[in-house]
């Protein structure tokens, strides 16, 4: 089919199911009769009399507000727009199969038989909203609701799908407070209609392929409601959705590297829709393990914890579900083992780099997507060929034999596809970097006390950008990634036995997980250091960091192309705001002292001597290829 015919087909079916839906709406009463019961709710309406009273508005003109925006965010079931949209998304979502574990959605069936399910998910691309809601639907799980910016609420579309249980909400919510208390009051009364209800706890795609760091909004909310109900808890599901290769990744790497999100419209849908043409392999759908909403936040707050602190915890907790239940791809395997070499490699070199990854996963315990062989060679070489079909691989096939590297210009892309696992490998990056502490440890001094220090300091300085368990859990998992490299028993950490773990692995990947991102960290430092004591405009500084950085990657003074990246630096920049190194309140505590230059000064320096050590961690992975015959 052409690609002309496709977009008439888009067009016409957008014709006739706003034709559909507007007939539906003439027996669909739902949301009216759901915008005057919320808008009754006594703590809506305690809330809108308090609001009014404050600021001098009449209750009429404040309701009159609310019942607006309840207009523009209520959603229905209207099996005739569900099904046009079904349809649809079955032809956007051509260029995938997708896999789900059947044993897990039958437990989670379970659930749904007496629980709101308050579905969290990764959001690794907009096709995201079609295969969640259509793998529940053709389950026959409870209708779903779900939260989408309102930026997808398009013309004439967006009535179609707001019929299929979509929820279009505003991302920008704190000059209009009204909203706020109309959708928290909406979420009150979802839950107690126990609805299912899904969302990005990352609140937008991500441009790196890691998951982004929650957003709290709607869990705050939904928290809120659950400790209020009286009904069945509400049960928080992390739901992990990962795909072979995707269509969209070179655009939303390209936003990476400071190109203007193109806004979304009719013509972009139909854009959309028409490039996933090329087929690009599965969408795999897994779920993490599920917990009791109400139960846990009672938990943290018996704890100590204030409801702020306890929404965190809840987040952050979710957010490392996701990344447990997401399955290894040989996608992301063949780009990790190609960037690591960053160079051409033969096929017996490819197998050769990621045989101890392999292994490594298969002690971990992670799951593979699709239950693969990752040392087997004909799904290697089916990854390198579809990674080269998609244009992110190049091979040379002149020479004695062919050999395969990242293609010119996709090293972000690769990367992508790298970093939907890159966090089962941090730990053990970490450790790697704490055992060189203990070596150059001097004479005399606590050995392990110096390779703990470096351990939590490095948690620390990556916090906004992983996921870590609580410290002792930190320590406990950190143990367990030394035990691997020292399977017959670690016992005490010196010098001899930390240089012996270090020597005596197969893998070391301290420099290939941990670089892109220090050196990212690197240049926001530098640039803020060079500000001295002198106030610094965020915005200004993101480009004057992303200029510096194409200058650095330029002179070969960052390691590889794809620490230069918006969305690295603004995470960087979040580091240093919360070090109290962009001045202004809201700073921790524990980084305040000395002038703010010298602690810019210190940040700097800091980043530096990390970068020194993974540049020595580096030069051992060269070895041990070496060492294995992999050059």
């Amino acid at each position: 089919m052409d690609a002309q015919r496709l977009a008439g087909m888009a067009r016409g079916w957008v014709g006739s199911a706003s034709r559909r839906a507007r007939d539906a709406a003439d027996v669909v009463t739902g949301v009216g009769s759901d915008i005057e019961e919320i808008l009754a709710d006594p703590g809506l309406v305690a809330s809108l009399e308090r609001y009014a009273a404050e600021h001098g508005l009449s209750i009429a003109a404040v309701r009159a507000e609310a019942a607006e925006h309840l207009h523009e965010m209520v959603a229905t079931h209207d099996s005739r727009a569900t099904r046009s949209w079904d349809k649809l998304g079955a032809w956007i979502m051509r260029a995938h199969d997708v896999l789900v574990d059947e044993e897990d959605m039958a437990r989670l069936k379970e659930l749904d038989r007496q629980h709101s399910l308050a579905i969290v998910f990764s959001h690794r691309s907009y096709l995201d909203g079609w295969v969640l809601p259509n793998v529940l639907s053709s389950r026959r799980f409870s209708p779903l609701f779900t939260f989408g910016g309102a930026n997808l609420d398009l013309p004439v579309v967006g009535g179609v799908v707001s019929r299929t249980g979509v929820i279009f909400i505003k991302r920008a919510t704190k000059e209009i407070p009204v909203y706020r208390l109309a959708l928290r009051a909406y979420i009150t009364h979802l839950v107690g209609r126990r609805a299912n209800l899904a969302w990005s706890i990352e609140g937008g795609r991500t441009r790196t392929g890691k998951l982004r760091p929650p957003v709290h909004g709607i869990l705050r909310y939904l928290s809120d409601a659950a400790e209020a109900s009286d009904g069945p808890d509400v049960m928080l599901v992390p739901v992990s959705i990962v795909y072979d290769q995707l269509h969209e990744v070179a655009g939303m790497t390209a936003e990476a590297r400071g190109s203007r999100k193109r806004p979304e419209d009719l013509g972009w849908l139909i854009r959309f829709a028409r490039s996933q043409g090329g087929r690009l392999g599965r969408a795999y759908v897994s779920i993490g393990e599920p917990f009791p909403l109400r139960e846990r936040m009672a938990t943290l707050r018996a704890e100590g914890n204030d409801t702020s602190q306890a929404v965190e915890r809840v987040a952050i907790d979710a957010s490392h579900r996701i990344n447990r239940a997401t399955p290894v791809t040989t996608t992301a395997v063949v780009c990790l083992a190609l960037l690591g070499a960053d160079r051409a490699l033969t096929f017996e070199r490819v197998l050769d780099t990621v045989e101890p990854l392999a292994r490594y996963i298969r002690d971990r315990r992670w799951p593979v997507a699709g239950a693969a062989n990752l040392t087997d060679r004909s799904t290697i070489r089916r990854a390198l060929q579809e990674l080269v079909a998609s244009g992110v691989l190049a091979v040379f096939e002149a020479g004695t034999e062919p050999v395969w590297r990242i293609a010119p210009d996709q090293h972000l892309v690769a990367a992508f596809y790298r970093n939907t696992v890159i966090h089962i490998l941090v730990e053990r990056a970490i450790g790697e970097v704490a055992l060189l502490d203990a070596i150059a440890a001097p004479e005399g001094a606590d050995v392990e006390r110096a390779a703990w220090e470096r351990a939590k300091a490095l948690r620390d300085l990556l916090k906004f950008e992983f996921f870590f368990p609580g410290r002792d859990d930190f320590e406990r998992e950190l143990r367990g990634e030394l035990a691997l490299m020292a399977p017959a028993g670690a016992g005490p950490l010196t010098v001899e036995s930390a240089h012996a773990l270090l020597d005596g692995s197969d893998l070391h990947v301290a420099n290939l997980v941990l670089r892109p991102f220090v050196d990212a960290y690197l240049v926001v430092a530098d640039r803020l250091a060079a500000a001295g004591d002198s106030p610094v405009e965020e915005a200004e500084l993101l480009d004057e960091a992303l200029r510096v950085g194409q200058q650095w990657e330029l002179e070969h003074r960052v390691a590889s192309a794809e620490s230069v990246s918006l969305e690295l630096y603004r995470t960087g920049l979040r580091l240093a705001r919360h070090r109290g190194l962009l001045g202004g309140e809201g700073a921790d505590t524990a980084y305040s002292g000395d002038s703010l230059g010298a602690r810019r000064a210190a940040f700097l320096v800091e980043l530096q001597d990390v970068a020194t050590q993974l540049d020595k961690m580096a030069k051992i992975a060269q070895v041990g290829r070496s060492a294995r015959g992999v050059r």
